[in-house]
């Protein structure tokens, strides 16, 4: 006999638990988690694991991450209602939909049309007019909107991207994986003081790597 499914509201319940089992508890960032239905951002045979913790396949060999990093990445983050925020890499645009929730703007990149043509359709489709989504080469930053608030990466460079930091305005973080493998990463919190960057590392992860040019 097959066990019922799950109502939407145990299945919002259950999410919720699982991301403040996994330390994400900024009640702002659970607020604007509650909010954003992950089931929009899902489509095809992996729409009903959409509330599961864990990793899914997109469009163009992407990947949406796990609700928990997301959580946990945002929470890092702190980003403020007044905050101007860059994102590096849209892919599903989940990432970028919580963060509209919760700053003032946010322009997120990515290299692959398809991907932010899709993302654009949602947003809309939310009524998230603070979201300016653009097409291009993230590792290079946005340097016309600089400086930023805050920036989050969501592939993994070797290291913190030069031009993004650049592109930081003074007090400002930003939150990204860093490591030469698929295998070894750590996600890196970086803040711009008046002289100078302090980097402190939060946790191993594991990101698609941050690549160069169009997809």
């Amino acid at each position: 006999m097959t066990p019922p499914a799950a109502s939407d509201a145990e299945r919002k319940m259950q999410f919720l638990f699982a991301l403040r089992s996994k330390g994400v508890t900024d009640k702002r960032v659970l607020s604007a988690m509650e909010t954003v239905d992950r089931g929009l951002f899902v489509k095809g045979i992996f729409e009903d694991r959409a509330y599961e913790d864990m990793p899914l396949p997109i469009a163009s060999g992407q990947t949406i991450s796990q609700p928990s990093v997301v959580g946990l990445m945002t929470q890092a983050l702190d980003v403020q209602p007044k905050s101007k925020v860059l994102e590096i890499g849209t892919g599903s645009g989940y990432q970028a939909a919580i963060l509209a929730r919760l700053g003032r703007r946010v322009y997120t990149v990515d290299r692959h049309r398809t991907l932010v043509r899709e993302a654009r359709a949602v947003f809309d489709a939310l009524d998230l007019h603070n979201i300016t989504t653009i097409t291009g080469d993230g590792s290079f930053g946005l340097p016309e909107q600089a400086p930023f608030d805050r920036i989050i990466v969501t592939a993994a460079a070797e290291d913190p991207p030069g031009p993004l930091l650049a592109q930081m305005a003074i007090g400002g973080i930003m939150v990204l994986p860093v490591g030469q493998s698929d295998a070894v990463q750590t996600l890196l919190k970086v803040t711009r003081l008046n002289a100078g960057y302090d980097y402190q590392e939060l946790m191993p992860v594991r990101f698609v790597p941050l690549l160069e040019g169009l997809g």
